[in-house]
């Protein structure tokens, strides 16, 4: 029987997580980044649905609440009829715009060297 580099598993509170992978994860998903460039400002949620033209109400319900959970947006609900709920940046997905600006111009670079290239 082949041995293992390890005996038995290792707890997962032991295990170290990339740091990269850790912001992949926290941003993965087809909208999310979209959804974090549109909250620079306060948002609704119907305002949300009809800056990102394509998608379904279930899956931003589904992504906001993700990025919720991750704690990259907050959820304000105002108790009034009907109900009003906006979204705001969180003090981790406004530090995350800077990266998002960067990630535009590397685009822009991108997008002018394939033209370029043959």
């Amino acid at each position: 029987m082949a041995r293992t580099s390890f005996e038995g598993e290792i707890p997962e509170e032991q295990i170290e997580v990339c740091p990269v992978t850790e912001a992949q994860n926290v941003i993965a998903g087809k909208w999310k980044i979209i959804i974090l460039w549109h909250l620079k400002q306060t948002r609704r949620f119907g305002e949300l649905q009809r800056l990102l033209p394509g998608i379904s109400k279930g899956i931003l319900t589904n992504q906001l609440r993700e990025l919720e959970k991750d704690q990259m947006l907050h959820r304000k609900v105002y108790q009034e009829v009907p109900p009003k709920v906006e979204y705001s940046l969180t003090h981790a997905g406004r530090s995350f715009i800077p990266i998002l600006e960067s990630m535009g111009e590397w685009g822009k670079l991108y997008t002018t060297s394939k033209k370029d290239t043959p």
